[in-house]
This record gives C-alpha cells, structure tokens and sequence, in this order.
C-alpha cells in the first residue's frame, strides 16, 4: 500500500479531471434521457436509471481509488490469473446465462447484474502487456505472436458466442497496440483493404467487384518488371481478395443472425425498414439533427422526453447531447475525450517499461474503438451493434470496468520512474 502523498504526489491529474468530467456529464444526459415532467422524481432517486447511475459512480470512484494504492506489482504478477478469472465467467456465462436483449452476457444476482464481456477488456489488455514483457527480445517470433493472438482470440470467440458483436468486435482494437510495438504497418493496410472490399462486395453485385479487381491484379502484373515476382503476389492477391468478396455474402446470409444482417444493410443503404431495424438509426439521426448549433436545452429535447429513441440512456446516450446540448454539447464532449485519449497516449510514451506503454496503448485502443464505433452508430456510419459509450453511458459494470481499465494505467504511470523493465 502507499501513503496518501503519494499517491496525490504521482498520479497524473488532468487524466482525473477528465475522467470525471465524462462521467459527471454522462450522468446528467443519463438524468435528461429519463426525465419525464409527469413523474416528479428526485435527482438521487436509487429507483431511477440516474439514480442507481450515481450509485456506479461512488463505487467506481472508490474502487479507482483502491486500485491507485495498491503496488504496480499486483498486476503485473497476477495479470494471467486475472485473465483466466474472467475466461471462466465468460464460459460460465456461456453455459448458464439467460438471453438478454439477445445476448446471453449477464450473470444475474438479482437487482443487479454482471457483464463479464466488459471486465474481459482490462484483463486481456494485462494479459497481453504480460506477454510482450515476457517476449520483450522475441516479441514478432512465430511462437510469441501465436501466443499473443492466442490471448485475444480466446475472450473474442466465447463473447461471438454469447451473440455479442458488439463487445466481441473491441478486441480487434488490440491490432493497433502491435502495430505501436513495431509489427508492420501493410497488416493495417490488408486490413482496411479487406473491410472496404467486403463493403464493397455488399454494395454491388460480387461478380463485379471480382472481376475489376482481377483486372487490376492483371494491369499491375503486365507493368511489373519482375514478372516470376508479381505473378506470386498477384496470385495470392487474386485468390484472397476473391475469398473475401464470396465469403462475405455467405457469411452475411448465412452465418450472422438476421437481426445483425439486417443491421448492416441498413446502414449501407441497401434496406429500408423505418418501422423495424432502421428505426433506432431515423429516431437517432433525427434527434442529433434537430439539436442545431446551440441544442434546446436542457430537460428540453423532444426526441428524448417522449422516448422516440430506444436505449438512449445506454448505446445512444449521444443523442441525448445532440439534441439538448447541439453542436457545441457534441464538441465539447469529443474534445475532452479526445484530449484524454492524447493524455493516455503521451503517458504511454513515457513510461520506461514495456508492459506499462503496451497497457497504456491498449486502453487508448479500446476507449478510441468504442468511441470511433458508438458515435459512427448513432449518425448511421457504423451498424447498430450495442456498445457503450465509455464513461457516459448508463451500466455499472460498464462504468467500473472502464474506471478499472484507466485507474490501472494511472497506478502504473505513477510508478514509472521506479519501473526500468
């Protein structure tokens, strides 16, 4: 444990102050996004949405605090057991857990319930920090990259399974951690490359799309002037690509629940189901919309008191700011979380040892991937796919596992003068 100077002394303050000031102002959009002029309720009322929200806020305050006195040490020697606790709820979730909004991702304890998915982020995050501290000398080796994947593709496969995409698409996030740490970046470059041309594959007929890439694989063959080396690569480049482009339809029509489907060509424009599957989408866009430059004020939104929105007070919280905060609300809150996002990835640059800055990058991956994900899915950019908004949006495991996710970074940051490994 450490004494109270220094804690107060080493812990970075302007991270604090933004974190406080996201979830302080979640709070309120979470109150407005409840708030009903025929049911006069109190503020602080444990039987409300904002009320038991404030209560998720003491106990992440004071568990952020726990964590800021315990020795860095804790989490470096027990990352893996902490990864394999939550390994075990996730298959506990798996095997016991009732559907819910079409998941099976709680453990219900009653009155309250239990996400493992969210703890899930923390724990891998330790987990693979461990293992680049480990493999520090051999850390892109065949052997410690398996490894690594290994660690995120365990936690990914049992939340697909649980039917929660959205949770599960997070860990993606980590490929960029691995690129901070030196992997190459052409592994980013396949990857967007892949989603556009699956995108792509969604938009026009596949046939298509296969043939003007194939003829694009022939004109950058012809123009080479290493035949025997080009037609490798262009062989390779032709068969993956048309996997992705044939895969996609299958896996659209075939292996993804119809309601996820549905989602995605929604989004592309390829359906129209204003009553069903796009009504979330219309209801969301047009409360941003009608928010303006200044927003109607608070407690005023239309959209928000008459409950047009569904889940506003969880995945589409920022519909809430975009109406009664407007542009300047939606600006303010993409700027401060913005700048905690730069704050974390400063930090992370300075510490001196590799399982601290690989930590670091890993919870500015995930907070940048909810964000980027959460946003693009109220304005109708990315599909509706259930993800929270860190910080602001309403749930107690979300709020303590995304405060334990940034007070762990900020225990290790404070050691950082002492942590030369």
């Amino acid at each position: 444990m450490r004494r109270t100077s220094e804690i107060f002394g080493n812990i970075d303050g302007v991270t604090i102050i933004l974190y406080l000031i996201l979830v302080f102002f979640g709070w309120i959009n979470i109150y407005a996004s409840m708030y009903n002029d025929d049911i006069s309720k109190s503020i602080f009322d444990l039987s409300t949405k904002h009320g038991k929200q404030l209560l998720f806020i003491g106990v992440s305050i004071f568990v952020g605090f726990v964590i800021l006195i315990i020795d860095w040490r804790f989490f470096d020697t027990l990352s893996f057991m902490f990864y394999g606790i939550v390994i075990l709820l996730l298959v506990y979730v798996l095997i016991k857990a009732e559907m819910t909004s079409g998941a099976s991702s709680w453990i219900d304890f009653g009155r309250y319930k239990l996400q493992p998915s969210e703890f899930a982020k923390f724990t891998t995050a330790l987990a693979l920090a461990k293992m680049f501290s480990i493999n520090k000398q051999n850390r892109f080796s065949f052997q410690s990259m398996i490894r690594s994947y290994i660690i995120i593709l365990i936690p990914f496969l049992l939340i697909v399974l649980q039917n929660d995409m959205g949770t599960a698409l997070v860990f993606t996030s980590f490929i960029l951690v691995f690129y901070r740490e030196g992997l190459s970046g052409n592994v980013l470059i396949v990857g967007f490359v892949a989603i556009a041309v699956s995108v792509l594959s969604i938009l026009f007929a596949p046939w298509k799309i296969a043939v003007i890439l194939t003829s694009i694989i022939i004109l950058i063959y012809i123009k080479s002037s290493n035949r025997v080396k080009s037609i490798k690569v262009s062989s390779i480049i032709a068969i993956i690509s048309n996997g992705i482009i044939f895969s996609t339809d299958y896996i659209l029509n075939n292996i993804l629940p119809s309601h996820q489907a549905e989602r995605i060509l929604v989004m592309l424009g390829q359906k129209y189901d204003p009553d069903g599957t796009g009504y979330n989408l219309i209801q969301s866009k047009i409360a941003i919309g009608s928010g303006g430059f200044f927003g109607k004020g608070f407690l005023n939104g239309t959209q928000t008191r008459f409950d047009f929105v569904p889940e506003q007070s969880t995945d589409y919280i920022f519909c809430t700011v975009g109406e009664e905060w407007g542009f300047i609300g939606s600006l303010f809150f993409i700027l401060v979380f913005s700048i905690l996002l730069l704050r974390i990835i400063y930090l992370s640059e300075k510490q001196k040892s590799q399982f601290c800055r690989v930590y670091g990058y890993s919870v500015a991956s995930i907070l940048f991937t909810h964000l980027v994900i959460n946003l693009g899915m109220t304005i109708g950019l990315a599909p509706t796919i259930g993800i929270p908004l860190p910080f602001m949006s309403y749930g107690g495991s979300s709020l303590v596992a995304f405060t334990i996710l940034l007070f762990i970074f900020l225990n290790l940051n404070s050691y950082r003068m002492d942590i030369l490994r």
